[in-house]
């Protein structure tokens, strides 16, 4: 794996950023849509049902932190898109550039994309909410570790889809992480969930981030169990995923699939 080529890719996709500004909305516009219009509703909540309280800051945490996990996946697969929208990807492919490259090249986009994401957001909470992510020490950038790592493992998976069934499956770029929104317990317990649902809830990683987020917010106390257990779920996810894309491009390769999604 070569430093340079991950590099180059990676400029390359900031300059189409640069040339298309529609793709900024996905890092200022619609996280800043959400953290608006769904941090009024809270704090009117707040202000009518007094029994609601720490529900603006729980709400606003949790929606911050969805939109880090939601752009860090949607980051990796839409970047594959964009070569195969631009009938690039069998170039790409024919380069020295390996699988492995591409996909590094893509993960360091996405961290550029939602650190954007994260201070905007962030500051528009402060802004009109009084509500500071940053108080939260520690246990935001443990969360924040844990919740980029999954979008990263989610992210690979969809762009192996996409990869193997062309742009017929490519709506799963934007539809594969809010999959998970019933099980991540963003905004509610993984306890209120019934049965089959919360025993799916367990083996996913952004439902020990998320309820560890809210043992920072309502106890202040930082949960070390449930960041341990995400980072151990999310270590097995990404192996899994690495191994899926590879086995992905090895069956494109072989079947010729790549020069026509490309």
């Amino acid at each position: 794996m070569k430093l340079y080529r991950i590099i180059a890719l990676l400029w390359r996709y900031i300059y189409l950023m640069k040339r298309e500004l529609g793709k900024l909305s996905e890092v200022f516009y619609w996280p800043v849509m959400d953290v608006l219009i769904w941090g009024f509703v809270s704090i009117y909540l707040d202000k009518t049902n007094q029994q609601l309280n720490f529900f603006a800051s729980l709400f606003l945490s949790g929606m911050i932190l969805w939109n880090i996990f939601n752009n860090t996946s949607k980051s990796i697969s839409v970047s594959l898109l964009d070569d195969i929208w631009s009938r690039n990807l069998s170039n790409l492919f024919a380069s020295p550039l390996n699988p492995m490259e591409f996909l590094t090249a893509t993960m360091f986009l996405s961290l550029f994309k939602i650190f954007a994401t994260l201070l905007t957001t962030s500051f528009i909470a402060l802004l009109f909410y009084s509500f500071n992510l940053f108080t939260l020490g520690i246990s935001l950038w443990a969360n924040f570790i844990n919740l980029v790592i999954f979008g990263w493992s989610i992210g690979i998976i969809t762009s192996a889809l996409i990869l193997r069934y062309g742009t017929k499956v490519e709506d799963f770029a934007w539809s594969m992480p809010w999959l998970f929104t019933p099980f991540a317990a963003v905004w509610y317990p993984v306890s209120i969930l019934p049965g089959i649902l919360r025993m799916i809830a367990l083996i996913l990683p952004v439902s020990y981030v998320f309820e560890g987020m809210r043992g920072v917010i309502l106890i202040k106390t930082f949960l070390w169990d449930k960041f341990f257990w995400a980072l151990g779920l999310n270590f097995i996810y990404g192996i899994l995923a690495i191994w899926f894309f590879h086995k992905m491009f090895k069956s494109v390769k072989e079947k010729g699939l790549l020069t026509r999604n490309g």
